[in-house]
């Protein structure tokens, strides 16, 4: 599991005009079962998706094809998880 932590690199007029392909690729991801969570943070600053993906490199070469990232638009941290815990509600998505 991935945390991706987008945080926004260019004025915010630049990040709207990309914001109807970054909304297509995040819905190309939800359906394929890789998204799970995303949203802006607030401030809108950025925006953080909580993802599954089965190796690093695929999830890195997901997040070349959003349209912040092939645009300069945001920087990505990423963070890898181990869940060992979860809200029932999870436990079917984590495997638990």
């Amino acid at each position: 599991m991935y945390i991706i932590e987008l945080t926004y690199i260019k004025p915010i007029e630049e990040v709207d005009r990309h914001i109807a392909a970054h909304r297509e690729f995040l819905n190309k991801y939800y359906e394929t079962g890789n998204f799970l969570v995303s949203g802006r943070k607030v401030p809108r600053t950025g925006g953080v998706i909580l993802a599954l993906f089965p190796t690093r490199q695929s999830m890195d070469e997901a997040i070349q094809n959003d349209p912040f990232f092939k645009n300069g638009v945001a920087r990505y941290t990423i963070t890898e998880i181990e869940p060992t815990q979860s809200n029932d509600l999870l436990k079917p998505l984590l495997g638990t």
